[in-house]
């Protein structure tokens, strides 16, 4: 929960522009620029003359506070801050409101982060969606979200599934399942459409519950198709298997299915031709973008949403000339550091879009047998909550209390009829 949205950017150096605006401002300014948070009228715990002597697990600690600092800003990374939608973030524990310490600590290469909502249900589009990048609490659509790692450490040793599932489903299938599988399953069970629409009677409670299938094939072939799921929603960083399809880098069309920009539709570098506006050519497949355009892209691409949140406009909506949000109820005016950004469109927003365009793409080609298998699964006997109960297979494991809800962004997966 970063608290403050200047510490996000779609680009890391306007977040190095901005922490050298905050540290050479006058002392009389900086409170204002840090935007601290206000229990009534003092001044709340992340504060610009906090001192916090540890830093976020994995990074430098500052023992000085951010009003006194006179060097340069710990080193952006990137951060998972919506669903498709990869920024940068200032990963300083002085910075972050509630940085949760479940998620950093156990973040590494093999991580994987499943987000999905809370308070309220999805509907329409993937029911869950999935980021290798340290997660924003509201990743999946940007409001009520919850985060859900893979791994319980950064060693990747000590899978975040209950013990005593995985020993049942073993059992069960009579092969050997791992943390792996069972996150790939939910990917291919639920990371689509057709999964939204089918229970959206039962979406009407929050939370969800996920068919587990008593058929080891079923089981088994959920889990393949789930990891070129996860593989895509990483942007090819995760669950990569190249004699399988699924080299480690950006995940690509086929040649006749990929996105192209002519020499004519290049997004100019111009400031004075700074995109503002993002639309959608039917007629022509083609998707524009200020002055400039995207040949060859699906509609169905360019209408993909996570419930609610269309992923290309929500997508450029942060890296447009405009950027400015209407203020709702009573939320504050966000600090001035958040104005400093590229006056001009970057070349790494093209390669980006060009990225987002082809994981959309190949992800609604996989639809269609996410659908189908989501029927069979549904149509054959599957594992009740009574068995899972009476076999502990949800029991959390010693020292994992239960959640109170509402108190933090991370969680142990509970799998659910």
């Amino acid at each position: 929960m970063p608290g403050r949205t200047w510490v996000i950017a779609p680009d890391g150096e306007s977040l190095r522009r901005r922490w050298q605006k905050l540290v050479n401002a006058p002392n009389d300014q900086k409170e204002i620029l840090f935007h601290p948070h206000m229990n009534g009228t003092q001044l709340g715990y992340r504060h610009s003359r906090r001192v916090v002597s540890t830093g976020l697990p994995g990074y430098e600690p500052r023992p000085i506070s951010a009003a006194d600092e006179r060097g340069p800003c710990v080193q952006p990374i990137r951060y998972g801050f919506r669903s498709f939608d990869r920024q940068w973030i200032i990963p300083d524990n002085r910075l972050i409101n509630r940085p949760n310490p479940t998620l950093w600590e156990s973040f590494s290469e093999r991580q994987v982060y499943l987000t999905a909502l809370a308070r309220t249900s999805p509907s329409a589009g993937p029911a869950v969606t999935f980021t290798a990048l340290i997660p924003d609490l509201d990743h999946y659509k940007g409001r009520g979200g919850r985060a859900f790692p893979l791994w319980r450490n950064r060693g990747s040793s000590v899978p975040n599934v209950p013990e005593k599932l995985l020993l049942y489903l073993n059992q069960k299938y009579q092969r050997s399942v791992t943390a792996e599988d069972v996150f790939a399953y939910i990917a291919a069970v639920a990371a689509h459409p057709a999964f939204t629409t089918r229970f959206q009677a039962d979406l009407v409670q929050p939370g969800l519950r996920i068919p587990l299938t008593a058929h080891r094939k079923a089981f088994a072939e959920a889990a393949e198709l789930g990891r070129a799921v996860i593989w895509l929603h990483t942007f090819g960083e995760r669950f990569t298997d190249s004699a399988k399809g699924r080299p480690a880098g950006p995940p690509r069309l086929p040649r006749a299915q990929a996105p192209r920009i002519p020499a004519d539709g290049a997004i100019s570098q111009d400031p004075a031709e700074m995109p503002d506006t993002i639309e959608y050519d039917a007629t022509k497949r083609r998707l524009l973008v200020g002055r400039g355009y995207v040949d060859n892209v699906d509609p169905r691409v360019w209408e993909y949403e996570v419930s609610g949140k269309k992923v290309l406009r929500q997508w450029f909506s942060y890296r447009k000339a405009n950027r400015e949000r209407p203020i709702i109820g009573t939320r504050r005016t966000p600090s001035p550091l958040g104005d400093i950004q590229p006056d001009h469109w970057l070349a790494e927003y093209t390669t980006e879009l060009i990225n987002v365009l082809h994981v959309l793409g190949r992800l609604i080609d996989l639809e269609p047998l996410q659908a189908e298998l989501l029927e069979r699964i549904c149509s054959c006997p599957t594992i009740s909550i009574d068995e899972l109960n009476a076999a502990g297979a949800l029991d959390k494991p010693a020292g994992v209390p239960r959640r109170r809800r509402g108190t933090d962004s991370s969680d142990q997966m509970d799998l659910l009829e």
